[in-house]
């Protein structure tokens, strides 16, 4: 257990060390780029990374305090009652993300007023993972800003909170600002440098002892472009369904602010789920089955618990090889699992039944193991399964679909965004000098080291 924490607090220093590099990387790249656009996503890049510095560091203090409170409190096994099941983990996959506009008639229709520009992107955390969109540049001919990528957390149990920030800056603000916005930049230290562990866990010391909160400094002074917190939500496990969903979006800005959107106030995408207990087998072994009205046949399969079925092989390598299996029982939500105990066959011990009732039919399936360690096995695997189900609800229905994201690459040409409208209208060519042509994003002006940072960034997301 102390070996499993060690290497947990080990991981997530490395990552903490990552990503403070990048930090350095981004102050770096930030301070060379000579385009709006190029400052724009450095300055996204220095946003993501102090956020992710937080959330780190902010898990380090929690799992230190944990520690603390674990030496001076009882040890697990002086605590009497046994530990209570938990529930498996789980995959969360958030994708098809689109954000409504609601411009006005004179904007949209008549096309009247300056053409104004904004640079937009949702920044999404789950417990201490934080991931990006790509940066979408959006102007009025837009009806809603849509994001391409499928954001995957693999570590998420069923009490999940899923928080979507969008940020928001206006390609013609010429303000300054000190790598991030103001609500970050004044909760992070300066640069920790190289030895970044030390001086981390040095600091958390030092808060608590004194009870306090960490030590606040300022952010390297690089000037560049101001990204605001435009709306943000959060979705849980009553939000996940196998399909396309509206949710509202708390707004966070407001019409006087420079970088505000005209927001219709809610979200589109499609969140799903899948437990591990729906796509990795619990439990495996030797069985002898007697099916369903079948009193004297007893069939030596191989049995494989994978999430709502018992799948039963006529031999082990049949279930790597995706040979189809003998027979299949269902075990769902109203499955009845007990012990065989009066109603066991003489001479046939370790025995349990499966009971599942089909319209006004009942059908029972007797299974028998090899010893009694076997069926506490057996067992307890199937009660776990049913806990699973019932924190994980409607994702043991059956399995969601998760598509495997492509891999982000550095932004060379941003082209112009689609929208629920333009998709039901003729595509029509940008005019040069129309006001679609500023929407591809230049970057023949990025120096050999700028692409080095941008590709160093992206292929760790």
């Amino acid at each position: 257990m102390d070996r499993a924490r060690e290497g947990s607090d080990t991981e997530l220093q490395r990552k903490l060390d990552h990503e403070i590099r990048m930090r350095e990387g981004a102050c770096k790249l930030l301070a060379a780029c000579s385009q709006r656009e190029q400052a724009l996503e450095a300055t996204k890049s220095l946003l993501v990374c102090n956020s992710r510095i937080l959330s780190y560091m902010g898990e380090l203090q929690r799992r230190k305090e944990a520690q603390v409170l674990e030496k001076t409190g009882r040890r697990p096994s002086d605590s009497g009652p046994p530990t209570e099941r938990s529930p498996c983990r789980g995959r969360v996959c958030i994708s098809d993300l689109r954000i409504p506009l609601m411009w006005k008639d004179t904007e949209y229709f008549k096309n009247k007023g300056d053409l104004h520009r904004w640079a937009v992107f949702l920044l999404l955390q789950l417990g201490e993972h934080i991931q990006d969109t790509e940066m979408i540049l959006v102007d009025r001919t837009l009806t809603d800003i849509s994001f391409q990528n499928n954001v995957i957390f693999t570590e998420a149990g069923p009490d999940f909170e899923l928080r979507l920030e969008l940020y928001g800056a206006c390609m013609e603000e010429e303000g300054a600002l000190a790598g991030a916005p103001k609500r970050l930049a004044t909760k992070l230290s300066s640069s920790l440098g190289r030895s970044s562990g030390r001086r981390v866990r040095a600091s958390l010391e030092s808060a608590g002892g004194s009870g306090s909160g960490p030590i606040l400094l300022p952010t390297p002074a690089v000037g560049g472009p101001r990204y605001h917190l435009l709306a943000h939500t959060t979705l849980t496990l009553a939000a996940v369904q196998d399909g396309f969903r509206t949710h509202d979006l708390t707004l966070a800005s407001h019409e006087e602010n420079p970088a505000w959107l005209p927001l219709y106030g809610s979200v589109c995408c499609r969140l799903v789920a899948q437990p591990f207990c729906m796509t990795q087998p619990t439990a495996n072994g030797i069985l002898r089955v007697q099916q369903a009205g079948e009193l004297q046949d007893w069939a030596r399969v191989h049995g494989v618990l994978k999430g709502t079925n018992l799948f039963c092989y006529r031999q082990p390598e049949d279930a790597d090889t995706g040979e189809e299996p003998l027979f299949t029982i269902a075990i769902n939500k109203e499955t009845r699992v007990r012990a065989g105990e009066l109603e066991q066959a003489a001479g046939r011990p370790f025995t349990l039944s499966i009971s599942n009732r089909y319209g006004e039919d009942e059908v029972t399936h007797t299974l028998q193991t090899e010893s009694r360690g076997a069926l506490h096995s057996w067992m307890e695997a199937l009660w776990q399964l049913f806990f699973d189900m019932s924190q994980w609800k409607q994702c043991c229905d059956e399995i969601m679909k998760i598509e495997t994201p492509v891999s982000r690459k550095p932004p060379q040409v941003l082209a112009k965004q689609g929208s629920l409208y333009h998709e039901m209208v003729l595509s029509e060519t940008v005019a040069p000098g129309g006001p679609g042509e500023g929407l591809l994003l230049q970057d023949n002006t990025i120096s050999a080291e700028i692409r080095a940072l941008l590709s160093s960034y992206y292929s760790d997301r």
